[in-house]
């Protein structure tokens, strides 16, 4: 893991306890389309159970199992990344190398700290990160981790610099929902629809809009628990590295299908 995707990934999660900001979910501006998000027309697919055919990933840990729906007509970058790379079998055997106490963990790295292979061309490869009305940092959200930003301040100052993912994902816990973290949600906008489905639902509101999130958990949760509860260790920068060597076994790559 390089210095600068520490320190990027860092700024994302420190913002993890505080509250929503006073963001307007009806007004908010997306940093990546500078459009408008319209309430009237959220559908908040997270919050729905899978159906029979829709694509699904099986993240075998050595702690247990976590199964996510994919949603590659909202992130089709992320989830064609994610899914080449399982398939090729590239994130056997990788570590889970960052894990925020009760909040998220990373994973999907060949080494410990969380650094790339150089030699590996398809692990390298970088995309431009997709934000959609209809996914939230909701607790079991599948999320790609920000690796860098393409475009200098001008850009950046004008809106038109890239943020960059990459191979690494992480899964979210949730934050607590405390009253003054409600109250914030509740009066963040008239339509309290969004608010409502975090607090029952969980996540990390104040991520909203800021990191793609291209799948969501229907099973596993208690998986996601143990992961985010691990013995640490401070690593540079302030990750926090599993004292025990905490593995992805395998990714499985299907449908999901109502069967028992």
């Amino acid at each position: 893991m390089t210095r600068k995707f520490r320190v990027i990934l860092m700024g994302l999660i420190a913002c993890a306890g505080i509250s929503f900001a006073g963001v307007s979910c009806m007004q908010y501006i997306s940093s990546s389309t500078g459009s408008y998000i319209d309430m009237s027309t959220l559908e908040l697919v997270q919050t729905q159970k899978p159906e029979k055919g829709d694509p699904i990933a099986t993240i075998k840990t050595s702690l247990g199992d976590i199964k996510v729906v994919l949603y590659p007509e909202y992130a089709p970058k992320a989830v064609e990344n994610f899914t080449d790379l399982a398939e090729s079998g590239y994130y056997d055997n990788t570590y889970i190398f960052n894990s925020e106490p009760g909040v998220y963990f990373s994973a999907g790295s060949p080494n410990k700290n969380g650094d790339l292979n150089k030699d590996n061309e398809l692990a390298a490869q970088e995309y431009e990160q997709e934000l959609h009305q209809n996914l939230w940092t909701f607790k079991g959200a599948l999320c790609s981790l920000v690796t860098g930003e393409e475009g200098g301040f001008w850009k950046k100052f004008k809106g038109e610099s890239k943020v960059l993912n990459g191979s690494r994902f992480a899964v979210l816990n949730s934050v607590e929902f405390t009253e003054d973290l409600k109250n914030d949600l509740l009066g963040s906008d008239k339509n309290t629809t969004l608010a409502e489905a975090y607090m029952e639902n969980g996540g990390i509101p104040s991520l909203a809009q800021k990191i793609t999130v291209f799948g969501q958990t229907y099973e596993g949760f208690d998986v996601i628990d143990k992961l985010t509860s691990l013995e640490i260790t401070d690593g540079e920068d302030g990750t926090k590295i599993p004292v025990d060597d905490i593995m992805i076994e395998t990714i499985e790559i299907g449908t999901y299908s109502n069967e028992k």
